[in-house]
């Protein structure tokens, strides 16, 4: 196991020694993720590069083009996730019939697996039904779900703002989490 990646399970209480509530800032970027809508409020994700370096890349290039702000929440299942990200077909005011369906112009990413299971806070990459297809799609994790753990990219975790997450207006489950009049990122920035 890498010094690097040890550090990072460390960071979020997997591997002794931390509780899973004293999470640490990690030495990767910060994406902020300034909300609006039924929740208001701002997200802070530390973003793993240690992990997903591509994603991580693809995701701060995204936020710094500002291709997030004005993106909805067009998937959210309570007490599962809350997916974001559709920078194509997801935007407030457009039409939202084609949300979760899109990407970016920038190219789809292999995927990069680790061990970090999924739990609640932590954020990983959407993708179509091939492992190699994640783009600019993200969700944050309400609550544990194993089944995602090895087959989805794990690309950062929640540092603060869980309370707006938990906010986030949620969707018909008949329905797959389809959420009208979704709430929206009316900001994302990387410090």
């Amino acid at each position: 196991m890498s010094r690097n990646f040890l550090a990072v399970l460390l960071a979020l209480g997997l591997a002794g020694g931390a509780a899973a509530q004293e999470v640490a800032d990690g030495p990767g970027p910060n994406l902020i993720l300034d909300v609006a809508g039924q929740a208001s409020g701002r997200i802070v994700i530390d973003l793993l590069p240690d992990l997903a370096p591509k994603h991580v890349d693809q995701i701060v290039a995204l936020a710094r083009e500002g291709a997030y702000d004005g993106v909805v929440f067009h998937r959210v299942i309570d007490g599962f996730m809350a997916q974001t990200g559709d920078v194509q077909f997801g935007k407030k005011g457009g039409d939202l019939a084609l949300a979760g369906m899109g990407g970016s112009t920038r190219p789809d990413l292999p995927i990069e697996t680790s061990a970090v299971p999924f739990t609640r806070g932590i954020v990983g990459m959407a993708r179509a039904t091939s492992p190699n297809s994640a783009n600019s799609q993200y969700f944050i994790m309400f609550g544990p779900a194993p089944q995602l753990d090895g087959g989805y990219t794990v690309v950062g975790r929640v540092l603060s703002g869980m309370e707006v997450v938990d906010a986030i207006r949620k969707g018909d489950d008949r329905m797959n989490g389809l959420v009208t009049d979704p709430d929206y990122i009316s900001a994302a920035s990387v410090r």
